[in-house]
């Protein structure tokens, strides 16, 4: 039995995943403070909804640019390395925007500090996660994905607080301490590195047109292609909640609690769809998701009253939880362990420009037409082209002929 077989599903990697956990967690803080200070940003700097949505897309593109960098340095080095680094540039990225004089500052800080010092705790991390386990490969990656999404349960209600009591400059200079003082420590339980298995995980290859796809660039395209339709879908309601509940008089802090709900269930959904995948398999898990978010999607068009959106935000986070970990299951069906790292990151890393593109054009729809309600429209043309993209690669499973041992 190899060293890589041995360690697989062992003790240590559920104590990994613990670490690994805690860490997004933690350092998830960085993709939803943009969202919670949203409005307070359009009031400080005086820009309109687009405006203020800006400094979200421009983190938002600073962490997938810093989800590349950083998956090729665990690639090389392990995940502790690129760890470290995160951890302290989110640290700085809070302390130096809470201390921005202008709007255009603010957005440098959020960039290239906030945006490239979170990346580490999503693909990277994610990717670090898979190689640690086998048998229970979906339901860990389903857990180290959740982190974020708990992070978005947790922080959205206390930063509100926070910025309400004291305002969002002194909120953000005491999330920089924390970050820091807490992540630095949890980096140093994931030096050891795994032993890799050179081989793609299943014993199956994919083809097209007689074509077989398993590894290529056309496949890595189509993953990263979904990636970016199924989040633009996904995040006109996470990144525009809060905004959306104000524009119809409940108020921010009736939509932090909306998206603290909707990232709640978003996390029994990961859960639960991770324990599906192990069964089932990526391809199908990312169907039935990507189905359901799109129905989600449909259900806020004619429902806007109060209680029917904590009720339909409660079911997007059901419906969308499993979407985002399916990608990295794919990912390692098909693809070389050794290389999980960068491919795992790069597919994620679309699904983050997903939401910082989808974040940013819901703002510019509604400037434009003054309501949500073609932003919405808007989401769920991309999440169709998700779901027929998903449904083109179960059709090439089903083609598959079994891989020699």
């Amino acid at each position: 039995m190899s060293a890589a077989s041995t360690l697989q599903d062992s003790p240590y990697s559920w104590f990994r995943l613990a670490v690994s956990l805690a860490l997004a967690t933690i350092g998830g803080i960085g993709i939803w403070s943009g969202i919670v200070v949203l409005p307070f940003i359009e009031v400080e700097f005086g820009v309109d909804r687009s405006g203020a949505s800006f400094p979200y897309t421009m983190s938002m593109i600073g962490f997938a640019v810093g989800g590349l960098l950083m998956g090729r340095l665990a690639d090389r080095f392990g995940i502790m390395v690129p760890m470290f680094l995160g951890s302290i540039m989110l640290g700085l990225g809070f302390v130096a925007s809470a201390l921005a004089p202008n709007y255009w500052t603010y957005v440098a800080c959020q960039a290239v500090l906030i945006g490239l010092g979170c990346a580490t705790i999503f693909g990277p991390l994610v990717a670090d996660v898979s190689l640690w386990f086998q048998k229970r490969r979906g339901i860990a990656v389903a857990v180290a994905a959740s982190g974020n999404y708990i992070a978005g349960t947790v922080w959205p209600p206390i930063l509100t607080w926070g910025i309400q009591t004291y305002g969002w400059r002194y909120a953000y200079i005491a999330l920089g301490i924390l970050t820091v003082s807490l992540m630095l420590p949890l980096s140093l339980f994931l030096r050891r590195r795994a032993s890799l298995d050179e081989r793609p995980s299943p014993s199956v290859t994919a083809r097209s047109g007689g074509k077989t796809l398993d590894g290529t660039p056309v496949l890595q395209g189509l993953l990263v292609l979904a990636g970016l339709a199924c989040c633009v879908a996904m995040s006109m309601p996470q990144v525009h909640i809060i905004a959306y509940c104000g524009d119809l008089g409940y108020g921010p802090a009736r939509g932090a609690e909306m998206l603290s709900i909707m990232l709640g269930f978003g996390v029994v959904s990961r859960l639960s769809f991770g324990f599906i995948a192990d069964r089932i398999g990526g391809v199908k898990t990312l169907i039935i998701g990507s189905f359901l978010q799109c129905l989600a999607l449909l259900f806020y068009i004619p429902f806007d009253g109060l209680a029917s959106l904590y009720v339909v935000s409660a079911f997007f986070g059901l419906a969308q939880g499993g979407i985002v970990p399916s990608y990295a299951l794919i990912v390692r069906d098909y693809f070389l362990a050794r290389e999980a790292g960068f491919r795992i990151s790069l597919v994620l890393t679309a699904t983050v420009l997903g939401m910082a593109l989808g974040g940013w054009l819901s703002g510019e729809i509604f400037d434009r037409t003054g309501s949500y309600q073609a932003a919405f429209l808007h989401g769920i043309g991309w999440n169709m082209l998700n779901m027929a993209i998903a449904f083109w690669l179960l059709m090439g499973r089903k083609t598959a002929k079994l891989r020699p041992a």
